[in-house]
Order: structure tokens, then C-alpha cells, then sequence
């Protein structure tokens, strides 16, 4: 982990990942570090502000169960004595 200081004196502690995406982005950019911090934190909340949609997972069991009639679906999945 790297250690910076700001004029502010505020001491942030950065993941050894984090820091290396802040140098790339300085060097690829050719600006402050200030800016690269600001950018990333930037895109982070951008991306918050965006959830994902839920998707639920379903798996193909091999069975059709009309569920027109609960009693009979119940009975069919799990058998006569299930009530």
C-alpha cells in the first residue's frame, strides 16, 4: 500500500491495485495525480449511479409443471403425500 499527502494534510492509504491505476492513468494522461484521483473517483460514482439489473439465474430441471392448479403442481413435484 502507498501513502500520500495532500497540501490539506489529509493522509489517504491506496491499495497497491488503486495506486498502480492511478500512476498509469498520470502517465498516460500526462497529468497531476490530484486529476487521476479526481478521475477515477469520478467514473466510480458514475458507475454506483448505474445498478445493474437483476437477472434471476434459472436452470432447465427437465420438468414442465402446469401451474394452473397449485394442489396438482404440489403433488406432481413432490408427491402425493406432500400435503
Amino acid at each position: 500500500m502507498m501513502r500520500y499527502r495532500w497540501p490539506m494534510r489529509t493522509t489517504l492509504t491506496l491499495a497497491d491495485d488503486v495506486a498502480a491505476a492511478i500512476e498509469a492513468i498520470r502517465r498516460e494522461r500526462s497529468i497531476g495525480f490530484s486529476e487521476a484521483v479526481n478521475e477515477l473517483c469520478r467514473a466510480g460514482l458514475a458507475r454506483r449511479d448505474r445498478p445493474q439489473p437483476f437477472v434471476q439465474p434459472t436452470h432447465d430441471v427437465g420438468v414442465v409443471v402446469d401451474v394452473t392448479n397449485v394442489q396438482e403442481a404440489i403433488e406432481q413435484l413432490d408427491g402425493p403425500r406432500a400435503r
